[in-house]
């Protein structure tokens, strides 16, 4: 079903380097000082830039393939033409105040990378800062300027009239504020010197877009048209991009309609910024629709052909040229995230045979797809591939294989795979350990957990409110009530354990038993007066798992008092246990409660009630808090009619039965099996085998399959009215489906033994034997009265005894069998009833007086007994 990849490295072309690429891509010249080179490879796909080229100097695209390193990303779409942006700590000057600016006459003395001089004009020159150094030339003086010194005027005057098109688009891109950006455009406008491209509005529109300014956008939007500006591709796909990242789909729909309705096709970078945003909506159907027209446009304009790219005779190459690295990561994610395991492998094969060296994104990709479809060969398999093509995994990729092979429960393989990121010189990161911690937590492996956890306080990781209730509840299961405890305090005493943090380690305590426990963190946060509804919540429901019901009623009732509104939950939870607890007039004072908090919005509440005055018995009660549900406009359910419908149909009451049934139907209810299987109950009753034989055809109708008990109905109606043959005929339906019990064969036998059969009763009784079904006393009476009865006096003697080694107490029925073999023997029934008499008195000296006898009257033969 999946491609078979086989990868040969040699087909694969390699120009130059990412830092070679990217320069070249861009058109700039940039001098590389000796501090450039220790600055880390480009973290976007240079790649993509190739496409807005011709937008900045009329650079031609050129149809190469470039190699993409491990610092790929495919959530990063660099639409314009980006320079090197390294990553650096903001000044922290500006990071304490940010409306404040600093004069560039005064020395920043907080800032050791930045140094001043006064230059012959007496104004203070910023020497060149580390921050922006990989630019070159003026640019890091001018970034930094602009960064220290609020007037635009007199940061920009040494180079107010010879700023570039690349070095205004620089600056507006390195700018993290909006406002700032916005500010810098304006003055860009207002010094009138300055062309304004569309790749400056771009910027500007990237910006804004991605601050969710909407009405800034669509102003910029406005000016473009009337300065006569017009949009390109890229400036499509940024207001798509932006649109579809804020949220707002529909808008970014009505974005690319826009430029469908200018006879502007989108691009391969625009293809793929759509495909995401379907992709991010759950819309894959759409994403693969959209990617699919697109590539039969494209096909059509470069060859004329109709054949599309995946699972077409014709290379997407030979069609419209490759495709990116970062387009076929979108499409395998689209197709992953969509559960096409077979498209997806499909699209990794073609990359490959498209000559485009996978980036260890790609794997990640791939290796997560056939892991969450369970194919873990495959994913070795990629692993080899990566190692073959000298593509190393990152971090990300181990802790795919960390959380799979966690979840198929192989913890000595996630163990390894987290050891060998270290030996990789990969730092494992916040998702490795909680990935890890949580799978050992969850194991009860302590001594690992505790290793890990001392590892994250040295390193200064954060564990999450999730992982310490896991790890609460591994102490607890363990058996290690002090260490849990200690656990709870380290995260409660450090302050920062939110309300769900609390409820969780609540509900660890509550869920084992362990109420006090429970109660201990419960106070812990009452002593915070920070109580919500949920600590209530899950603190009633451990009350309701340790039997504490007064205790329940009793912090129910608090609530208000700790100015805590109870919710749907906290009503519905109490009731459920009360009504559970067979305390139903209890449940129905917080029910009504609940109805007048206006609180009930399913029947599920009154089912509970109603279900427990039916355990108890109390049919009148049950009724009253139906026709109460009805008066409040609450519908019923099917499980509530079934309810009612069975309980009556146990008291064979034929006539309350029937109405709820027909009620049912009023409203629309389809009844279901096991309202027939009542229905059946009923009918077996009152001995109604008409109305029975109707509704179990019923329920074959249904396609289900009768359960044995509904079936033993109907053998107990044929056996009363020795209707034999329909009666066999049921028996070895049941037998065949393996649902004849102890039951079905009792039935059967007294049938026969009834009709007087007993060669065929005797056949059953030995069939119970043989197959363990003598487990019942009633059972075991049958066969003795069966035996006895038949004048089989031996296997009377052999079922009497495995009765008495089965430990089931004889009853008065079983020694009147008894009493009648003793009889036929010879024995008066004066002497049989004085032994009767001395077994009351002492049963077991009279159990074994009654066994000696019978065994010297009789005589046993173990053979004898085998062979009835």
């Amino acid at each position: 079903m999946f491609v078979n990849v086989q990868l040969d490295t040699s087909c694969f072309r390699v120009f130059c380097s990412a830092k070679a690429s990217a320069l070249s891509n861009t058109g700039v010249s940039v001098s590389v000082s000796p501090l450039e080179k220790n600055i880390e490879p480009f973290r976007k796909h240079r790649d993509q830039t190739l496409l807005q080229n011709s937008y900045i100097e009329g650079v031609k695209k050129l149809n190469v393939v470039h190699k993409h390193y491990k610092y790929d990303k495919p959530n990063v779409v660099v639409h314009e033409p980006e320079l090197k942006k390294q990553s650096f700590e903001q000044n922290p000057y500006r990071e304490q105040k940010k409306d404040t600016w600093i004069d560039a006459r005064t020395v920043n003395k907080r800032s050791s990378s930045v140094k001043f001089e006064v230059n012959g004009n007496g104004k203070v020159q910023a020497k060149c800062s580390t921050k922006w150094a990989s630019y070159g030339g003026c640019l890091p003086s001018m970034l930094q300027a602009l960064d220290t010194v609020k007037d635009l005027d007199e940061a920009l005057e040494p180079w107010a009239e010879n700023l570039s098109n690349k070095e205004r688009s620089i600056i507006l891109k390195e700018q993290s504020s909006w406002q700032r950006a916005l500010e810098i455009f304006d003055w860009f406008k207002r010094k009138g010197c300055y062309e304004l491209n569309v790749i400056h509005y771009n910027i500007m529109l990237r910006i804004l877009g991605k601050a969710r300014k909407w009405t800034h956008v669509e102003s910029l939007w406005d000016e473009m048209s009337v300065k006569g500006i017009a949009p390109i591709n890229s400036t499509y796909g940024t207001l798509i991009d932006v649109y579809g990242k804020g949220g707002l789909k529909e808008e970014a729909v009505c974005w690319l309609k826009r430029m469908n309705q200018q006879g502007m096709e989108p691009d391969e970078v625009t293809m793929g910024i759509v495909v995401q945003m379907y992709k991010k909506a759950g819309e894959f159907q759409k994403a693969e629709e959209f990617f699919r027209k697109w590539s039969f446009r494209e096909s059509s304009r470069h060859e004329g052909s109709t054949k599309t790219m995946i699972g077409r005779a014709k290379s997407a190459t030979q069609a419209h040229g490759s495709l990116s690295s970062y387009t076929y990561n979108t499409l395998i994610d689209t197709y992953g995230k969509s559960g096409q395991l077979k498209e997806a492998s499909e699209t990794f094969a073609q990359m490959l045979r498209e000559g485009i060296v996978p980036t260890t994104v790609t794997f990640n990709t791939m290796i997560h797809i056939y892991g969450s479809h369970d194919q873990l060969g495959e994913v070795a398999s990629l692993m080899k591939k990566m190692e073959e093509l000298r593509c190393p995994p990152d971090t990300r990729t181990y802790n795919i294989l960390i959380f799979l092979h966690a979840k198929h429960d192989d913890i000595n393989m996630a163990a390894s795979y987290f050891s060998k990121m270290k030996k990789a010189c990969l730092e494992p990161d916040i998702v490795s350990y909680r990935t890890l911690l949580y799978s050992y937590s969850i194991r009860h492996m302590v001594c690992e957990a505790e290793e890990l956890v001392s590892e994250m306080d040295e390193r200064g990781l954060e564990i999450d409110e999730y992982t310490q209730s896991a790890l609460t509840r591994m102490y607890i299961e363990a058996g290690m009530l002090e260490k849990s405890w200690l656990w709870f305090r380290r995260f409660h005493l450090a302050g920062n354990m939110s309300f769900e943090g609390y409820s969780a380690n609540i509900d660890a305590y509550g869920e084992r038993g362990y109420i006090l426990e429970a109660e201990r963190v419960f106070i812990c946060r009452q002593e915070e007066k920070k109580l919500t509804v949920l600590e209530f919540n899950v603190m009633i429901k451990a009350y309701g798992m340790g039997k504490n019901y007064d205790k329940a009623c009793q912090l129910f009732d608090s609530m208000e008092n700790h100015s805590v509104v109870p919710d749907h939950c906290s009503y519905n939870s109490l009731v459920q246990i009360l009504a559970g607890a067979d305390l139903p007039h209890m449940a129905k004072h917080y029910l009504s409660k609940m109805q007048e908090a206006g609180l009930v919005s399913d029947c599920i509440p009154y089912c509970a009630v109603i279900s427990s005055h039916v355990k108890l018995g109390q049919l009148e009660m049950a009724e009253r808090v139906y026709k109460e549900m009805i008066r409040f406009n609450v519908e019923p359910d099917v499980v509530v009619y079934g309810v009612l419908i069975n309980a009556f149909a146990d008291i064979g009451n034929v006539k309350e039965a029937i109405h709820y049934f027909d009620a049912m139907k009023s409203a629309g209810l389809p009844a279901n099996a096991v309202i027939y299987n009542s229905l059946i109950k009923l009918h077996t009753k009152v001995g109604y085998l008409k109305e029975a034989q109707e509704t179990y055809r019923t329920i074959q109708s249904l396609g289900v399959h009768p359960d044995a008990y509904t079936s033993n109905c109907m053998i107990d109606l044929y056996s009363e009215r020795s209707m034999v043959r329909q009666a066999e005929e049921m028996f070895e339906i049941m037998k065949k489906k393996g649902d004849a019990n102890e039951f079905t064969y009792a039935m059967m036998l007294i049938m026969y033994k009834r009709n007087g059969r007993f060669e065929e009763a005797t056949h059953i009784a030995k069939e119970m034997r043989e197959s363990g079904l003598l487990t019942d006393l009633l059972t075991y009476n049958n066969v003795l009265g069966l035996y006895a009865l038949d004048g089989r006096f031996k296997e009377v003697l052999g079922t009497f005894r495995d009765m008495v080694n089965a430990a089931i107490q004889p009853d008065d029925c079983t020694f009147k069998s008894l009493g009648a073999v003793l009889m036929k023997c010879g024995i008066p029934r004066r002497a049989v009833n004085k032994m009767e008499l001395a077994r009351k008195k002492d049963p077991q000296s009279g159990l074994r007086a009654w066994m000696s006898t019978l065994s010297s009257v009789i005589g046993y033969d173990d053979d004898d007994y085998d062979d009835a």
